[in-house]
């Protein structure tokens, strides 16, 4: 079976018969691997695409992935973002600072601008390389993670509370680039789009409920639409949120070290398949057997269910090679 038919049996079926699919989140980690590093990862889309795929290669991974920074979007919004050689890129403006930035902010068209159209490179490129026989994973930025990016984490955030009429028109922009994006990612080859919106974790569920949710299920439906499968990224513990996403439709989930993956299921259901949850420090730490014996404990655990193998989030750069091979061998065993 090819690595897309696996993926395709495991969401149709509710397992995949040879191995439990194994996706780390890898990119410093995978920039350094093959000797750059990330600013020209995150900067070139040849090094994203390469990068992604020799460590699909030596560790035998299931999928590609297109996911590099939050400033893409950002970016073609017209912030100026700065690439970092040992770093994560820096956005060095926030553009919106009041409601009539908002109104005069024009969505970008995302096929051209420099950032998001060097995404749409990578997915062309692995595609093609690959014959469209292994999921790739495109990126978009979640309307409020993205809203954060262009008026900064703190005046959005406050806004949330103070100035509604603000964080609506600021996300609903966001929400239709993200769309954009999505869709020329589908056409360029990504079966999977993963939506980014990590500072929904340091939010309340009222919150989320008010302002995120209902976006959340625009996009994801709009993906649906498109032919796309959907995977949903939320960084840190959102226990609380568990209950918001029963109404999504959910492909994948991903879900950090911090929430339980049976408390998961049991909230979201055998359809969604969950996506985790090692401590990524534990992956960087542990001795290889310890690594692959906490990772066989997930495989035995949920092997006949939906889920894929993975850390809670990325894989640190500082991980030994032979920790992260203990993770695939565990998929296997």
């Amino acid at each position: 079976m090819t690595k897309l038919e696996i993926f395709n049996q495991l969401v149709n079926e509710g397992k995949s018969s040879d191995k439990v699919i194994f996706r780390p989140i890898l990119m410093q980690f995978a920039a350094e691997y093959i000797g750059s590093n990330y600013g020209e990862f995150a900067a070139d889309y040849k090094v994203l695409a390469e990068a992604n795929y020799r460590c699909f290669e030596d560790f035998d991974t299931d999928m590609l992935g297109l996911i590099s920074d939050p400033y893409r979007e950002t970016s073609a919004f017209g912030a100026k973002v700065k690439f970092i050689k040992d770093g994560v890129p820096r956005c060095e403006d926030h553009i919106v600072t009041s409601i009539n930035d908002i109104k005069n902010l024009r969505n970008p068209d995302v096929t051209k601008t420099e950032r998001t159209l060097d995404r749409i490179k990578a997915a062309e490129l692995l595609s093609k390389k690959t014959q469209g026989n292994v999921p790739i994973i495109g990126w978009v930025e979640g309307p409020l993670a993205e809203a954060c990016d262009l008026a900064g984490m703190d005046k959005m955030l406050m806004n949330l509370m103070m100035d509604p009429d603000f964080a609506n028109l600021l996300m609903d922009k966001c929400l239709d680039t993200a769309k954009d994006f999505a869709k020329v990612q589908i056409d360029s080859g990504c079966h999977i789009i993963g939506i980014g919106d990590a500072v929904c974790s340091q939010i309340d569920a009222m919150t989320y409920e008010t302002y995120v949710k209902e976006r959340h299920k625009e996009l994801i439906s709009y993906i649906h639409e498109l032919g796309g499968k959907v995977k949903l990224h939320i960084c840190g513990d959102t226990s609380h949120l568990l209950p918001q996403y029963t109404e999504h439709n959910l492909d994948i989930l991903d879900l950090d070290w911090q929430v339980d993956m049976a408390h998961a299921r049991e909230i979201l259901g055998e359809k969604v398949i969950l996506c985790g949850n090692l401590d990524p420090t534990i992956i960087m730490s542990k001795t290889q057997d310890e690594v692959f014996q906490l990772s066989k404990d997930i495989v035995e655990t949920y092997r006949n269910e939906r889920v894929i193998l993975s850390g809670g989030c990325e894989i640190s750069a500082l991980t030994p090679y032979e920790n992260l091979k203990a993770m695939s061998m565990a998929t296997k065993s």
